[in-house]
């Protein structure tokens, strides 16, 4: 299957995800490496000071071309996907792409980590608690 994984940069978990299930036979869309020698979108490509940014500088910064091709990377990765993993602790990008998902009608499988519940999660296709509980339920989509 095709599958967009949604996270955060500062999770450490997020590349033995992508690695697992690239393993298990599935194209993955990786947000950190979408292409051979592509590193993703980074803010500091359009500001080195971004995270001193406050609204103002980042409703200035997104219609920024870098950005704005960011977002159409990972919009046309989502369209091409057939089914979504959120691995979370995931940010708010990562949130947004799983109800992304679930308006278009993708599958959304969660990987839960330590966090505190969330009543939301109860809109995702299904709940995981380890990887391999995810690879398993996406062989029966495919």
């Amino acid at each position: 299957m095709r599958v967009y994984v949604a996270s955060s940069w500062r999770n450490d978990r997020q590349p033995g995800v992508v690695a697992a299930l690239r393993h298990a036979g599935h194209e993955v869309y990786d947000f950190r490496n979408p292409a051979p020698g592509d590193e993703g979108f980074h803010w500091s490509e359009i500001d080195r000071l971004w995270e001193l940014w406050g609204p103002e500088e980042f409703v200035a910064g997104l219609p920024h071309p870098i950005a704005q091709q960011g977002l159409a990377k990972n919009l046309a990765a989502m369209e091409w996907a057939e089914a979504f993993v959120l691995v979370n602790p995931g940010g708010r990008s990562s949130h947004l792409e799983a109800g992304w998902a679930i308006g278009a009608g993708k599958p959304l499988l969660i990987l839960l980590d330590k966090g505190e519940p969330e009543l939301m999660y109860g809109l995702a296709s299904h709940l995981h608690t380890s990887i391999w509980e995810v690879v398993k339920r996406l062989e029966e989509y495919r």
